[in-house]
């Protein structure tokens, strides 16, 4: 019989191993690379997920646990102010040492300290959900890794394949639209299982009658977007993102170019020519905006995206494209693509749910002091593991920002 501690070493050496999974297409200079202050070094992120169990963990509750080097605690803190000071974001590509066969060492020698603590600790039952928040620190970095490695090679100039391309074979369902009626609904975490800080409390809202789309947008729908001029009409622009466009020359999505073929994207397995049926990515929430505003339609709120999922789709179906799929590109599921795929921006800002009470200490930083000039993402991507999602999981980021796996559903008023 497999014991509880079994269990959870199985689950900590899975998702540690995950993440060295994701790392192996890579060439050993692949992991020094920072293009942008946005982008971290992969080895930066295997690094920094391993501190934070050593941080938090063998540190202060390991029997005579000596860290692995003085100053990793230095170098691997990413924005932790209460765990100490921390090397700048900016400056993480500056990292030419430890090298990148001393980060793996540096793994093996906290997960070799983590076995042994998780078996022998008497206080394993009262750190779970340190532990636990630990696993998915590490998955969210997973995610990010993606981004970031995607980043390094589609901005190469030799357009590097990371994987070899898996095939799709669905075409884009015809769209429908879902009726919410009025009324008082619940949102927010509740019940067993973990979730972030940010998900709580559960909590009352108001929504007025709504619909929204069964499917996300297509890359074809937005190839007319791009084809009907819609990045120089200043009427369908945010003032913010009509001075974005302008002064970044946008005009496509992030990694779309055009030559004599056609328009073509880099993806993970190498520059391809756009498939239209498959879901529009790597857009920012001033182009999702200004995109809806186009189709004289709107972005949905995080509350009637909540809503609205639970009712169509309250479980995760078997048809889900998530990173343990391996195409690692957005495709058609033939589902409607409330789990996985792509993230959805919505029009909410990222602010704290009524009842919210950050953690004391340097976790309780986790999300509570980001909560401030981003909107909220929903639904998890072709990045994200299947077990790390809810449909109450509140992803965030900055409204320029679209090196991440964005993307977009419609919704309308009645």
């Amino acid at each position: 019989m497999i014991t509880t501690q079994e269990i959870t070493t199985r689950r900590y050496l899975s998702v540690r191993q995950q993440s060295e999974k994701l790392c192996a297409p890579l060439e050993i200079e692949d992991f020094v690379a920072q293009p942008l202050v946005d982008v971290s070094p992969p080895r930066w992120h295997l690094a920094h997920t391993t501190w934070f169990f050593e941080n938090f963990l063998l540190t202060p509750y390991g029997k005579n646990y000596k860290p692995f080097h003085p100053e990793y605690h230095f170098l691997f803190n990413s924005y932790y102010v209460q765990a100490g000071e921390r090397w700048q974001r900016a400056e993480r590509g500056y990292l030419t040492r430890p090298t990148v066969k001393e980060i793996f060492a540096y793994r093996k020698y906290v997960d070799e300290h983590m076995v042994e603590f998780l078996e022998h600790s008497n206080k394993k039952y009262e750190l779970a959900n340190v532990l636990e928040l630990g696993l998915q620190h590490e998955q969210q970095h997973q995610e990010l890794l993606l981004y970031d490695i995607k980043y390094i090679l589609g901005h190469n100039p030799l357009f590097p394949i990371y994987v070899p391309r898996k095939e799709s074979e669905n075409s884009a369902p015809p769209r429908n639209w879902y009726h919410v009626t009025s009324g008082n609904y619940s949102i927010g975490h509740s019940g067993e299982g973990f979730h972030f800080d940010n998900e709580e409390g559960d909590h009352t809202v108001f929504l007025h009658d709504f619909e929204i789309a069964d499917s996300v947008v297509t890359k074809g729908e937005y190839l007319e977007f791009i084809e009907a001029g819609g990045y120089e009409d200043a009427v369908l622009w945010l003032d913010e993102g009509a001075k974005w466009v302008a002064e970044n020359e946008i005009k496509s999505p992030m990694y779309w170019m055009r030559d004599d073929q056609g328009w073509m994207e880099y993806t993970l397995n190498g520059l391809q020519p756009i498939n239209f049926n498959d879901p529009i990515t790597h857009v920012s929430f001033y182009e999702a905006d200004a995109f809806a505003r186009w189709k004289g339609l709107r972005l949905p709120t995080e509350q009637e995206w909540e809503v609205a999922s639970k009712q169509i789709c309250p479980t995760q179906p078997y048809n889900c494209n998530f990173v343990e799929s391996e195409y690692h590109r957005p495709v058609q599921t033939g589902g409607n693509d409330f789990w996985g795929n792509v993230w959805e921006w919505t029009s909410s800002p990222y602010r704290p749910y009524p009842f919210y009470k950050a953690a004391p200490g340097a976790i309780g930083e986790y999300n509570g002091k980001f909560m401030v000039n981003q909107m909220v993402l929903r639904g998890g991507s072709f990045g994200t593991s299947k077990d790390h999602i809810r449909l109450t999981y509140r992803n965030f980021f900055h409204p320029h920002l679209r090196w991440m796996f964005s993307g977009i559903r419609l919704a309308r008023h009645i």
